[in-house]
């Protein structure tokens, strides 16, 4: 087979192939372009935005053993609840935050808690405050636990 045949036969390979993309992708696509021509556009409902009440919980110190020394976390945590006629008790709750927080963070090993991403730290100083609440039978004020400053020595 000579090498014109060659090129011209890969060339309409080529052709072919790329007529059968755009006519799957239009085939696959069809039920949605229809919709949208028809003028049927689904309208999302506007969301109201939530409103939060924050409780600040500054210098929460917590000292953890690695490599022969002490090391020294100090954060400051946010409690952020749901906007309400009344109030939530922080105050009331801010002892058993601290107290959580500093047992659990105490607890971790110090290249596992200087590892920790922000996100995930939030994630799991929220599971040991629930589960401190609910151990102790008191009301959660809050719903989130938020870490504004995190300094490791």
């Amino acid at each position: 087979m000579s090498t014109s045949r060659i090129v011209l036969l890969m060339l309409l390979l080529n052709v072919l192939t790329v007529a059968g993309g755009v006519g799957v992708s239009y085939w696959l696509l069809k039920p949605g372009l229809e919709g949208a021509s028809s003028g049927e556009v689904a309208q999302a409902e506007p969301v109201e935005p939530s409103e939060y009440v924050f409780f600040p919980v500054d210098k929460v110190i917590v000292s953890v053993r690695g490599d022969g020394r002490e090391h020294y976390f100090v954060l400051d945590l946010a409690l952020q609840a749901d906007a309400s006629k009344e109030p939530p008790k922080f105050e009331q709750a801010e002892p058993i935050v601290r107290n959580s927080v500093v047992g659990y963070l105490s607890s971790l090993p110090f290249d596992e808690l200087r590892g920790l991403k922000i996100g995930e730290l939030q994630e799991r100083l929220e599971t040991a405050l629930f589960a401190d609440f609910a151990a102790k039978n008191a009301a959660v004020p809050f719903k989130h636990v938020l870490v504004n400053k995190l300094i490791v020595q």
